[in-house]
């Protein structure tokens, strides 16, 4: 039997000291999805093209320290095409960046959060619409993840379902249509790395107010965020059989 084909759009990379201690973003994407995926990654930023997308089981965007707004012309391409994914019906996972580029490439507005940013260990609160959802259905109310981002969806797109929220950022999850879902939170972190990500952070969240070893401190894990890869992956193989 052919293997259900899964693309991971990959739209950046991480800190080099980060890379170099856990590998790169794609390969902790790699790590949460199922094992029996056929995984592809596509370096978007580096010139490499995805090809039709029908030709995908289902794809998954990577976070990025780029920004939607700036509206690079891989950046552009890449939503255009995702908007044609979703079109076509194929499954979309966005993380962060990913979230974000959806949320553009459909309709909505991404720019950078008027309060700052949002990092470390937070809460994320799901809506009563969570409950019937074919991805979310199954988490709890509220759940822990790992969270790292300057910019945000401030707008969501037109035919959007609000899944999602946390304290400091009011689009965390959505949903378009039936195949497509945005997330903000990195399903993809352990706390090793989110601890990782804070170290490297912490002379600018002193600097921008923010408390970087009690940031440090709250870090716990976040498995129910995690399995959301879990699930992606058991819902494109759904979708195939």
């Amino acid at each position: 039997m052919e293997k259900t084909r899964v693309l991971i759009l990959k739209t950046g990379t991480t800190y080099a000291d980060i890379r170099a201690r856990f590998g790169d973003f794609e390969d902790w994407f790699i790590r949460g999805l199922a094992p029996d995926l056929d995984l592809t990654v596509v370096n978007l930023p580096e010139g490499e093209q995805p090809g039709d997308p029908t030709e995908w089981n289902g794809i998954v965007v990577t976070g990025s320290p780029a920004m939607v707004s700036d509206r690079e012309d891989w950046s552009e391409k890449a939503a255009a095409w995702l908007a044609k994914a979703v079109d076509a019906g194929v499954p979309v996972l966005g993380v962060c960046y990913g979230h974000q580029l959806l949320a553009h490439a459909l309709g909505g507005e991404v720019g950078y959060h008027p309060k700052g940013r949002e990092t470390g260990t937070r809460v994320v609160e799901l809506f009563p619409e969570a409950g019937q959802d074919p991805l979310f259905n199954s988490m709890p109310e509220r759940f822990r993840a790992q969270l790292t981002h300057k910019q945000s969806v401030l707008r969501l797109p037109p035919d959007a379902v609000l899944l999602g929220k946390s304290d400091f950022e009011p689009h965390q999850a959505f949903r378009v249509r039936e195949c497509a879902w945005g997330v903000q939170f990195h399903p993809e972190f352990s706390d090793t790395i989110m601890r990782a990500y804070l170290e490297v952070q912490a002379p600018d969240l002193d600097r921008e107010g923010l408390d970087a070893q009690a940031l440090l401190d709250e870090v716990a894990p976040a498995p129910e965020a995690s399995g959301l890869l879990q699930r992606f992956s058991e819902l494109v193989l759904k979708n195939k059989a």
